[in-house]
């Protein structure tokens, strides 16, 4: 299944306190639980005023749905093409 990369634009993300990232952390499982398993949350990043999300989707129609019943903003969706990490430096 495709796995996609989505920025999200939070003004002060990189300032919010543990109690304000386990409420959208709910939020977002709460969404997902509703949509049920085709769309699966596998991490994010926070870093200035930006969340960088990877998730695991059919289509990103589904992620712009988690975002809409989450009330995520959405930046960019970027369907994730290939993954480099220090294994692929191996012969």
């Amino acid at each position: 299944m495709p796995k996609y990369m989505i920025e999200r634009t939070i003004p002060g993300a990189a300032t919010l306190s543990n109690s304000d990232l386990r409420s959208i952390a709910q939020t977002s499982c709460d969404v997902l639980e509703q949509l049920g398993p085709q769309i699966q949350w596998v991490q994010s990043y926070v870093a200035g005023d930006k969340f960088y999300c990877v998730y695991i989707a059919p289509n990103e129609e589904l992620i712009r749905e988690h975002a809409r019943r989450g009330k995520f903003p959405v930046d960019l969706i970027s369907k994730v093409q290939t993954i480099v990490d220090p294994t692929s430096a191996e012969a």
